[in-house]
């Protein structure tokens, strides 16, 4: 047996993570997802909950801060112009596939290109184009808002978990790894950005509504059943259907365009460089060849 992979298994490594880098990403990480959490972790005073219009200002503030943290400890570490390009087009697609669904029955059509993406290119490049894609798409779509910060951090853990999964599968299997993964992406987007803003959707005095003097497992519950009532049977399930369809029928074809295009940008490529001293005689002797 050989020790080269077929390249249909390959992955191009369009932005590298180094340990720096990972270790910016795993404390943003835990950051954002305490942020996510802060029901459960500070429940809100009913007094605060009275201004339901009122997202928790200091993570809508914070958290852009951590993204751009991570997206620039990216950057140094070597963010070539072929990654910037694709990185671009891949959003840019992304941008002007989700007005085609988002907000009919949960379908979202922004998802399935940056699974297939963050397959085949790694995880950096996806928590990048997770990230970018919904901030590109926010602004195309009007969407900006408090909520912006939360979905760019969860559509980037999508990118970067499609980036992790086993690279043994191929062919059927890998498609089918794909939209199972899918399906559980589009729950725990959708479980994450309820639970952010779940005390203010309810508001106080409801069956449904955060406790402050309950525990974190009474107040987890009460938020999974928030989930079920609200947006599992239908938001989550449209968007995970949407995902898993879209993988299964384009992806394919998505796939193999992706990882031809990784390899005419050879972006595992090594860089070379001729010392100009060891070049020197070569240019001389071809010069006096010349002259002759």
């Amino acid at each position: 047996m050989t020790d080269q992979q077929p390249s249909t298994t390959r992955r191009a490594t369009a932005l590298r993570v180094g340990p720096r880098a990972a270790a910016v990403l795993a404390l943003a990480s835990l950051i954002g997802l305490a942020m996510f959490c802060w029901p459960l972790l500070s429940p809100p005073e009913p007094q605060a909950m009275a201004h339901a219009g009122h997202a928790p200002l200091l993570f809508v503030l914070l958290l852009p801060v951590v993204l751009a943290v991570v997206l620039a400890e990216f950057s140094e570490g070597g963010i070539d112009p072929k990654t910037l390009a694709l990185l671009g087009v891949l959003a840019a697609v992304n941008a002007a596939l989700r007005p085609l669904g988002a907000g009919t029955a949960g379908i979202e059509t922004v998802f399935f290109v940056l699974i297939l993406a963050g397959r085949v290119f790694g995880p950096g490049f996806g928590f990048a184009l997770g990230a970018v894609s919904l901030f590109a798409s926010a602004l195309l779509t009007a969407g900006v808002g408090p909520w912006l910060p939360f979905q760019m951090m969860a559509a980037g853990w999508v990118g970067l978990g499609a980036g992790l999964l086993p690279r043994r599968p191929t062919g059927r299997a890998e498609i089918a790894l794909l939209a199972g993964y899918g399906m559980l992406a589009a729950y725990a987007f959708g479980l994450l950005m309820n639970l952010w803003f779940w005390p203010y959707a309810t508001g106080p005095d409801t069956q449904l509504s955060v406790d402050p003097e309950a525990g974190v497992p009474e107040n987890l519950h009460t938020f999974v059943l928030y989930t079920l009532a609200t947006s599992a049977f239908g938001w989550d399930t449209g968007r995970a259907l949407t995902n898993a369809v879209a993988v299964v029928v384009l992806g394919p074809a998505v796939l193999t365009t992706l990882r031809r295009a990784a390899r005419r940008a050879a972006f595992d490529a090594p860089v070379t460089f001729t010392p100009a001293s060891a070049s020197a005689p070569h240019r001389a002797h071809h010069e006096g060849a010349l002259s002759r």
